[in-house]
């Protein structure tokens, strides 16, 4: 399965429809976001894209009733635990948000916040942070894309 992982899109409207498209275009069935929507206008690509998604909130997103509203549910408060493909995967915005710990009882952990991309291994848990989807901080955007079957995770860039 192929899951795209977000975060960061602090209502960048242009690069959240390119992300949807790219993800059209990747064959992606699913999506995490680790937080940071900001406003609910800004889910209208997402809820409209016919991928099933689910994410948290980060620490930037204050309208949260309307978020919540406007995803159907889709966004909670961190963690988000979740099972896509056999693999449990967990979702948060800030890293602190999970122990070091954690990792072991998980196949995955995301989170976003810090804007810098990373993947790398926590014994045997994948740990992955997309970078920024708005672009904002590094005039970067990025997203990841986890391939459950061999999990791996590659992050791409979105322009």
């Amino acid at each position: 399965m192929k899951v795209a992982i977000i975060s960061d899109s602090h209502d960048n409207m242009p690069l959240i429809k390119r992300a949807v498209e790219r993800f059209r275009e990747l064959g992606v069935e699913f999506v995490l976001h680790a937080g940071d929507f900001v406003a609910p206008f800004s889910l209208r690509p997402l809820m409209d894209s016919g991928i099933e998604w689910k994410g948290v909130f980060g620490n930037n997103d204050g309208e949260k009733n309307g978020l919540v509203k406007v995803s159907s549910g889709r966004i909670s408060e961190p963690p988000l635990s979740l099972e896509l493909d056999g693999k449990k995967i967990v979702v948060v915005h800030k890293p602190e948000e999970v122990s070091p710990e954690f990792y072991a009882s998980q196949d995955v952990v995301v989170y976003g916040h810090t804007h810098q991309k990373e993947i790398r291994k926590e014994g045997a848990c994948l740990v992955v942070n997309p970078g920024e989807l708005c672009g904002y901080l590094t005039g970067n955007p990025t997203f990841a894309v986890l391939d459950t079957e061999a999990m791996e995770a590659q992050i791409l860039p979105l322009l």
